[in-house]
C-alpha cells in the first residue's frame, strides 16, 4: 500500500484529496493544525496539532513517521489576506510568506529522510504566482509568497533529481472553499480530481513543471 501525507487535510482541498486518495487504496496521513468531523469520520491517520510556522511542530511531526515510509507528499496548506495598493497590512504579507513559502519548503526538507527514494512531491500554489499571468495587480503578499514557492519548488525539482523524485508545482483552479468564501467555479471534490491526474502524471521528464490542474501549462 502506498502512502501519501498531506498538509491542510482537514478541509477544501486537502479533505477532497484525502477522500481521492482513499478511494484509490492509499493509506493517507492527513497532517492538520484541527482535525474535522469529516476527517475524523474516514480512515486517514489524522495528526493534529501541527502548526507548519512552528519548527517544533514540524520536528514533532517527523518523530510520528520515524516507521513511515512516504510515496507522496502534498504540501497544501495554505492562507490568502486580500490586499489592495495604499492599504497593504505588511504583518499580513509576513504571514503569507511564512505559511505559503517557507513552512512548504521547510517541512519538505524535514520530510526528505522519511520519503521514498522515487517518491513525488507536489506543491499546492496558485497561477497568482506566475508573473508572467498577473493582468489585474493586487494581492501583494498573496501574490509574492505563492511566486517565493513556486522558486523554492523549481529548486527542489532540480537537486531531488539524483533520488529520482519528481516535483509538481500545481495550480488548483478557482476552488469554492473558505479561502475564496466558496466564490470559485469548481468544487474541491472536481478540484482534486484534476490534481490527483496530474500528480499520476508527474515523473522526471516533466519535474519542475507549472501546471493549472485542468492540465494546461503555466507560465511563470
Amino acid at each position: 500500500m502506498k502512502t501519501v501525507l498531506i498538509t491542510g487535510a482537514n478541509r477544501g482541498i486537502g479533505f477532497a484529496l484525502s477522500q481521492e486518495y482513499l478511494a484509490q487504496g492509499w493509506q493517507i496521513i492527513a497532517v492538520c493544525r484541527n482535525s474535522s468531523a469529516e476527517l475524523g469520520a474516514t480512515e486517514a491517520k489524522i495528526i493534529a496539532g501541527i502548526d507548519l510556522t512552528n519548527p517544533a511542530h514540524i520536528l514533532r511531526l517527523v518523530d510520528q513517521l520515524i516507521s513511515t515510509p512516504i510515496d507522496l507528499l502534498i504540501n497544501n496548506a495554505g492562507v490568502l489576506h486580500p490586499d489592495n495598493l495604499g492599504d497593504i497590512d505588511y504583518r499580513n504579507v509576513s504571514q503569507q510568506f511564512i505559511v505559503n513559502a517557507q513552512a512548504q519548503i521547510q517541512v519538505t526538507e524535514a520530510l526528505l529522510d522519511r520519503l521514498n527514494d522515487g517518491a513525488k512531491i507536489a506543491f499546492i500554489t496558485s497561477r497568482m504566482g506566475s508573473i508572467a499571468d498577473n493582468s489585474s495587480g493586487a494581492y501583494y503578499g498573496y501574490r509574492m509568497s505563492k511566486a517565493a514557492l513556486n522558486a523554492g519548488a523549481k529548486s527542489l525539482s532540480i537537486d531531488l533529481k539524483p533520488r529520482g523524485i519528481a516535483v509538481a508545482v500545481l495550480h488548483p483552479g478557482y476552488v469554492q472553499t473558505a479561502m475564496v468564501n466558496f466564490g470559485g467555479d469548481i468544487s474541491p471534490g472536481e478540484s482534486a480530481k484534476r490534481l490527483v491526474e496530474r500528480i499520476a502524471e508527474l515523473n522526471m521528464k516533466n519535474t519542475g513543471s507549472f501546471w493549472h490542474s485542468n492540465g494546461e501549462s503555466l507560465p511563470w
